[in-house]
């Protein structure tokens, strides 16, 4: 009898303290403000437009138990068809963020931009809170479309950076940043998380199969805005 009793409290107390991580786990995704998304729609980068990119950001966030915020995909737009262009920080509102696992990644603007922000590999989470591949994972995920400048504005009209404003996947290139912040050799400088090369491949740039050729998956940048 004493054993069994001792058995029915030892089950109660694990059942507890797995209810109490999972209370903790759930109520750090209600304050998650920034993501990197776990997937993308699977078209390479025709996303459907920002407001595409915007709505798989809100979807994820909504699996993630944070779906209450608004969201919106860090991606710059060039001027073009008469629409001026739109810069990936005026998007995103005006932080701090923190991720799945409550680690502030910037505290605003400025600082995300800045050489002192807090995005590496460890802390670019998924909506799930799990860690995205990198340099020397398979497959390598590194790559997140971004379209922007180092400074989050987006290039001037004329050579194509965003795949024809998130619309294509067979015409033009998309900037990308390095969520690890990795080269993909150990003799390579650190790379930028948010500018750090076109998107290429057979296709030319756009395409699913072009992204995931140079460590790329077609993921996204995501941060409540409010």
């Amino acid at each position: 009898m004493i054993r069994i009793e001792r058995s029915v409290t030892i089950s109660g107390l694990a059942l507890a303290a797995a209810l109490l991580a999972a209370l903790s786990a759930q109520a750090q995704s209600a304050d998650m403000t920034f993501f990197v998304t776990s997937n993308g729609p699977g078209k390479g980068a025709d996303l459907g437009g920002l407001e595409g990119a915007d709505a798989q950001c809100q979807k994820l966030a909504q699996a993630g138990g944070a779906g209450s915020k608004t969201w919106r995909a860090y991606l710059s737009a060039q001027a073009a068809d008469g629409k001026p262009a739109v810069n990936a920080r005026d998007r995103i509102g005006k932080g701090p963020w923190q991720n799945a696992k409550a680690a502030v990644i910037a505290k605003d603007v400025a600082d995300l931009h800045g050489a002192a922000n807090n995005l590496t590999k460890q802390t670019a989470l998924s909506e799930k809170g799990e860690v995205i591949n990198g340099r020397g994972d398979t497959p390598n995920r590194h790559d997140i479309l971004t379209g922007s400048q180092a400074d989050g504005s987006a290039f001037p009209a004329g050579d194509d950076k965003t795949c024809k404003n998130w619309t294509s996947s067979t015409q033009g290139a998309a900037v990308v940043g390095h969520a690890d912040r990795q080269g993909l050799r150990d003799d390579e400088p650190s790379k930028s998380w948010n500018s750090s090369h076109p998107s290429r491949g057979p296709d030319g740039g756009c395409s699913q199969a072009d992204l995931k050729s140079t460590g790329g998956d077609g993921l996204l940048y995501c941060f409540a805005s409010n």
